[in-house]
């Protein structure tokens, strides 16, 4: 069965920092490419980080600079540092792990950033 749980989500005030994490199973994790999502009520889920089985990344011009994705092969988990957080990175995160034509879902994690 696989799984992708997501976690370190929480309140941070606007200049502060979080560190997400997904830990996955069932999945050979290193062929992976891996990424992180978020979706903020009433938008659509926008890309934030991508992170290539090769560890290459890539990021929107809008976490660009503040966030860093990386992955650990050995512990099946993946990472968001996020620095410099303003209100508007208020969402529920979501990581994904895709492969050709396979697909997998965490459940998310809340991210709420106060003014």
């Amino acid at each position: 069965q696989v799984q992708l749980v997501e976690s370190g989500g929480g309140l941070v005030q606007a200049g502060g920092s979080l560190r997400l994490s997904c830990a996955a199973s069932g999945i050979n994790f290193g062929i992976y490419r891996m990424e992180w999502y978020r979706q903020a009520p009433g938008n659509q889920r926008e890309l934030v980080a991508g992170i290539s089985s090769f560890g290459f990344t890539d990021y929107p011009d809008s976490v660009k600079g503040r966030f860093t994705i990386s992955r650990d092969n050995a512990k099946n988990t993946m990472y968001l540092q996020m620095n410099s957080l303003k209100p508007e990175d208020t969402a529920v995160y979501y990581c994904r792990g895709r492969r050709s034509s396979v697909d997998y879902w965490g459940q998310g994690t809340q991210v709420t950033v106060s003014s």
